[in-house]
């Protein structure tokens, strides 16, 4: 249902242009708006006119008028006086008020309809039946971002969201949590993923720097149908939570880049600890490691396993470096200069990071 000050503000403005006071009440004769006197009206009074057949009628010179929306009853308008003028205004009022009911009701309803999508809960049948009674096209190319704010329910972030993409209908905004905001962007048919990495950075540079926000952006893959907007919200949900694991330093994750930490994210926990064990035989690894070491380690990942480059980038001698890593050898087994044992390293360290975050997730 429409706010008070929403109908308020309206018969604000129609008094100061006609100069004719209204009022509008609820069925049980409570005063939702008004530029009148509340005691002025009668509550018997309104209650009288809305149990009878009349749609309008004068009492106690006042015109009132039933508000409907689909046909019943919603609200009742209360023009004061009995001329033509407070009529026609009366008419006005009325009809404005309609119009606000049917704008707010398809507003909700739309809003409605996309989280009950996002989040799988229409059957098929549903989804079409209900697209083409709120008007949005069942065939279009779109894409669903998930905002992560750091404080639950960020309304300045989602203001700035609204007016970024108020101007462009075809576009969704909402949540279905109290951390999150979701947009579903409806894209040109020219625009990719380099379009929509675009739209991720914009947002982010605006909501840090208007919001004073820290935020993460997630997105989703590129769909063409309405009714897999939920699977596009779905990477983007699994790209947030495996940017959380794997790539901490990254604020914007695409689905369609996680590599192997969307395959990580998809073991099931025995899985990842069965693998643990073999790596390194039931010992508290890498969690026992270091924060020097694993600074080390995660630098020497970066520059391809070279000695040399690792060493200069630390500040540290080429045998200080050699020392660390025969060091690690000794203490996991695994000798990182070589490939195989490095890539064994790195995935373990991945694996581990998912576990601690799994873990973490059951408190």
């Amino acid at each position: 249902m429409i706010s008070g000050q929403v109908i308020q503000t309206s018969i604000d403005e129609l008094r100061t242009i006609t100069r004719i006071d209204l009022c509008v009440s609820d069925l049980e004769g409570n005063i939702v708006a008004s530029t009148l006197p509340e005691e002025e009206i009668q509550q018997d009074v309104i209650t009288f006119f809305v149990n009878s057949a009349a749609d309008s009628q004068v009492v106690q010179g006042y015109h009132f008028f039933k508000v409907l929306d689909e046909g019943a009853p919603a609200y009742i308008l209360i023009s004061r006086g009995n001329s033509e003028d407070a009529y026609m205004i009366g008419k006005i009022a009325v009809s404005q008020i309609q119009n606000l009911i049917v704008a707010y009701k398809e507003r909700f309803d739309k809003n409605n309809f996309i989280q009950n999508l996002l989040l799988d809960n229409l059957l098929l049948v549903d989804i079409y039946n209900r697209a083409k009674k709120l008007h949005i096209d069942i065939e279009a190319k779109r894409i669903v971002y998930l905002i992560e704010t750091k404080q639950e329910k960020d309304t300045n972030a989602l203001e700035i969201v609204k007016t970024l993409f108020a101007g462009d209908k075809k576009d969704f905004i909402t949540a279905v949590d109290e951390k999150s905001i979701i947009l579903v962007k409806a894209l040109e048919e020219d625009e990719d993923y380099e379009a929509a990495d675009a739209v991720a950075k914009m947002l982010l540079d605006m909501l840090n720097s208007e919001a004073m926000s820290t935020v993460r952006v997630a997105y989703g893959t590129i769909i063409h149908e309405i009714r897999s907007i939920s699977k596009s919200y779905k990477e983007a949900k699994m790209a947030l939570d495996v940017g959380k694991i794997f790539y901490e330093d990254k604020n914007v994750v695409a689905y369609n880049t996680l590599g192997i930490g969307r395959l990580i994210y998809q073991l099931p926990m025995p899985l990842c600890e069965m693998f643990m064990n073999e790596v390194f035989g039931g010992q508290q690894l890498p969690e026992s490691l270091d924060e020097e070491t694993l600074t080390t380690i995660n630098k020497f990942f970066e520059n391809s396993l070279n000695v040399s480059e690792t060493s200069r980038q630390l500040y540290i001698h080429r045998n200080t470096l050699v020392y660390r890593l025969e060091k690690l050898q000794k203490s996991t087994g695994l000798d990182v200069r070589v490939f195989e044992d490095a890539l064994t390293f790195r995935i373990a360290l991945m694996v581990s990071n998912y576990m601690k975050f799994m873990e973490r997730q059951e408190y």
